[in-house]
């Protein structure tokens, strides 16, 4: 199933949880917003259909880190002391090596490694926890772990975190079955669906 189905199925969703919690319009339109995001969150995977529509190119970030490496080093070549310079010196060389290796392949790990900070700067708890499944998730393959109860056991956590943290009503609910709706769409007895998902990983790697 495409990504617009699996987005519209959240949606509906997100509107339902939204009824059935009697929730104010504004609210709504959150609602239905999160359950259609929720919706496409199992394809952050390697090889799935969101992820490389929220990273940038693997070439702006590999020129932009370039760049900051190049300005360290300059930088620390005539500001710094002795110590000091020669290990911003270290560090912009390092950086203009690592960089001019990035794949895009690469960039969901990057896009983790972000929310992480972000979600550490922030103290935000359900940010954090995100920002480590996309990061697991840059590491497994598609229709694997994120389509998994595993998944949706951890997402379902994060989704917690995420209502304590905006205290409105019914963003756990909208969130898991946005979630949980991706998972069914994706099942192989479906006639539109040529694979199925490994619903019980690590327990079995068969597909349904």
């Amino acid at each position: 199933m495409n990504g617009t189905a699996h987005a519209a199925i959240g949606a509906a969703a997100g509107y339902v949880v939204a009824n059935t919690v009697h929730a104010s319009p504004s609210a709504t339109l959150l609602l239905v917003g999160l359950g259609g995001v929720s919706g496409l969150i199992p394809d952050l995977d390697i090889d799935g259909k969101l992820r490389d529509r929220i990273t940038l190119s693997h070439e702006v970030v590999r020129t932009v880190a370039q760049l900051i490496g190049i300005l360290m080093i300059i930088y620390s070549f005539y500001e710094g002391n002795s110590k000091e310079k020669w290990l911003g010196i270290a560090i912009g060389i390092g950086m203009v090596a690592i960089s001019s290796r990035i794949r895009q392949k690469h960039m969901l790990t990057i896009t983790g490694i972000g929310v992480l900070a972000g979600g550490i700067s922030l103290q935000e708890l359900w940010l954090i926890l995100f920002g480590i499944y996309i990061l697991i998730a840059s590491f497994v393959s598609h229709r694997s772990y994120t389509h998994s109860i595993v998944g949706v056991i951890f997402f379902g956590y994060i989704a917690s975190k995420f209502e304590v943290s905006l205290g409105i009503n019914g963003v756990f609910y909208t969130c898991l079955a946005g979630y949980i709706s991706h998972l069914i769409a994706d099942f192989k007895m479906l006639p539109f669906n040529k694979r199925g998902i490994k619903l019980f990983l690590p327990i079995s790697s068969k597909e349904i």
